[in-house]
């Protein structure tokens, strides 16, 4: 986003203040149980969890469907949905529709790939549907904020997709682009807002539009917006005085980890009593379908290591690296050396970006050599290689990039390279690999030992049985003060 300045500027500057008085009361609850779904007992629903690695806390849970029909979506929704083509929900659509649609908040830990974009964009239009119509000068009905552009267009792609048949309009407002396309979408009038953090407190501050609509709101890969010094901006605009208050809006966070900092998010964003916590899967650890391989290499044979790579796999592959100037002299090489290449990183303006997507996901170059830009949020569906060819400092890091391949189901390949500088971080990579029951090198263990507990790299996972921090808050006593307290939400 275009947004700088640091958090002191951000605690003086003041977002229009709005009257709250005539808006209209909201509609939130659209669920109706189909009788296929009513009729399962309580060990039909434990084993279809089970199986799918579904835990859920709160009250008053709903089912989970297990069909598209089940999901007692409305014809309009429903026939997009077949024309696309899919099959069955994935899990996170399975347990969380019903959620959505019952208009409870919810904070969804899934990884990337779990198909949980439809997860909310999919209720959102029911929502949408039942609200009254926008006024000429209203804000939109549904804000999504995305971490990056990248992400932020990937999600409207699917608002459009889905959204077509109900004529709902959307706009995808980021940084690095235009502002007068954005400016007359808004000005317009959009149900659906997509919005990196800091373009969007820009529109807001110079009033091209308003959150006062805003009864639908979700916070997609909260993690990495985190990651990326976003938390001020976030506060800004959820606390900001012209978005409707815990309670008279609907709030979706969804993370693929779960540290402290998202824990407090939470607990300040969403109704604190009535959430209800849904996790797919093992929160923060990488998928059992990949086939994790980590080769010792000094810095000087990473290229020609890398070739003889590429020669092994055909498909898609994706290469990170550690920078923007790395990533273009690596380009540079391997099409030089006959392997068609293209890079995606900070530095290239959206246009070449997206290009550079649309070549990769097309075949034309199959090798995409990125900077952790591209790490989160990207669903390239058949990458079936993912190479880290520098390693990251951050073991977090390192469990989203390699979450690229190994998605829907399939098996992919995550190679490492693996040099002294990436010491720190052996022991965590042991355990990463031990727990996805992976053959760790005998030359890792050794080195780990050396390391020492923990080494040097920055690892916001918790210790103990809760490794990657993927239970409901609400049960870690103390938290918040007092026993089992969660505490931080609007009194």
């Amino acid at each position: 986003g275009g947004f700088g300045g640091g958090r002191d500027a951000l605690d003086t500057m003041r977002l229009p203040s709005q009257d709250f008085q005539n808006l209209p009361v909201f509609e939130k609850n659209f669920y109706h149980e189909h009788p296929n779904v009513s009729a399962r007992t309580e060990a039909d629903i434990q084993a279809y969890r089970a199986t799918r690695t579904i835990t859920v806390e709160g009250h008053g849970v709903p089912k989970p469907v297990s069909t598209f029909d089940e999901a007692a979506f409305p014809d309009y929704v429903l026939s997009e949905v077949l024309k696309a083509g899919f099959t069955e929900p994935t899990p996170i659509q399975a347990q969380g529709w019903p959620m959505a649609l019952l208009g409870r908040d919810l904070i969804g830990l899934a990884e990337t790939g779990s198909g949980k974009t439809l997860a909310y964009i999919l209720p959102s239009i029911v929502h949408i549907n039942a609200q009254p119509y926008l006024e000429p000068g209203d804000g939109p009905i549904v804000l999504c904020l995305a971490p990056t552009r990248e992400l932020a267009v990937q999600i409207q792609q699917e608002a459009s997709k889905f959204g077509a048949s109900s004529k709902i309009k959307n706009t995808c407002v980021y940084g690095g682009a235009p502002k007068g396309p954005q400016t007359r979408d808004l000005q317009r009038g959009v149900e659906i807002c997509i919005a990196t953090p800091g373009r969007l407190i820009d529109f807001l501050e110079s009033r091209v539009t308003n959150l006062r609509r805003v009864t639908y709101l979700v916070l997609d890969e909260a993690d990495r917006m985190l990651d990326m010094g976003f938390e001020p901006q976030i506060r800004k605009i959820v606390d900001g005085e012209d978005m409707p208050r815990c309670g008279e809006r609907q709030t979706m966070l969804f993370s693929a980890t779960f540290p402290k900092e998202i824990q407090r998010l939470a607990s300040d964003f969403l109704s604190p009593q009535s959430y209800i916590f849904l996790s797919v899967g093992r929160v923060g650890s990488s998928t059992d379908l990949i086939t994790q391989h980590v080769e010792y290499v000094a810095p000087n044979d990473k290229r020609s290591n890398l070739m003889d790579l590429l020669h092994g796999v055909p498909g898609l592959t994706l290469v990170f690296v550690e920078t923007k100037r790395g990533a273009d002299s690596l380009q540079d090489w391997l099409t030089r050396q006959g392997f068609p290449a293209t890079t995606i990183h900070g530095d290239r303006s959206q246009q070449e970006r997206e290009a550079a997507l649309r070549s990769f996901r097309s075949g034309h170059t199959p090798i995409l050599v990125a900077t952790d830009v591209a790490a989160r949020g990207l669903d390239i569906p058949n990458v079936v290689h993912v190479i880290n060819f520098d390693l990251p400092t951050d073991i977090d890091d390192y469990v989203h990039r390699i979450g690229r391949t190994g998605r829907a189901g399939k098996s992919g390949l995550a190679t490492a390279f693996f040099t002294e500088k990436d010491i720190p971080i052996s022991r965590q990579m042991c355990d990463l690999m031990t727990e996805a029951s992976q053959e760790v090198p005998s030359w890792l263990v050794s080195l780990s030992a050396r390391a020492g507990f923990g080494g040097g790299g920055r690892n916001r996972r918790s210790g103990g049985g809760n490794r990657f921090g993927g239970r409901d808050v609400r049960r870690d006593h103390g938290y918040g003060g007092g026993g089992g307290g969660y505490g931080g939400g609007r009194s």
